[in-house]
């Protein structure tokens, strides 16, 4: 069973930015890139657990605001030469605004 929650419409979350989600799994991350593409990361690096949602969106990366690891947004793993991951949680986009999965 899928538990939809409704973010925000999609123009509320700035191109190249974020907006937190607050749930029991913890602060989620939702991520817009310049091309409109949404993705949600757990909203905490996986080498010193920094707030990704304050980090630098581009393409489909975010860099770390602490160390400037860079984070995919497609599958949350760091990029070589770092190692490590943070959890996805799957978002849609329907009617214009954003809806996470959690």
């Amino acid at each position: 069973m899928s538990n939809w929650t409704k973010v925000a419409p999609l123009t509320e979350i700035p191109r190249l930015g974020s907006r937190v989600v607050r749930s029991a799994k913890g602060d989620i991350a939702v991520f817009r890139t310049a091309d409109d593409r949404v993705f949600a990361l757990h909203d905490s690096c996986p080498h010193k657990q920094g707030p990704l949602s304050q980090g630098i969106v581009y393409g489909d990366k975010v860099a770390c605001p602490l160390h400037a690891w860079q984070i995919s947004l497609v599958d949350g793993k760091a990029q070589e030469p770092d190692v490590g991951e943070t959890a996805c949680f799957t978002v849609k986009i329907e009617d214009g605004t954003v809806y996470l999965e959690i």
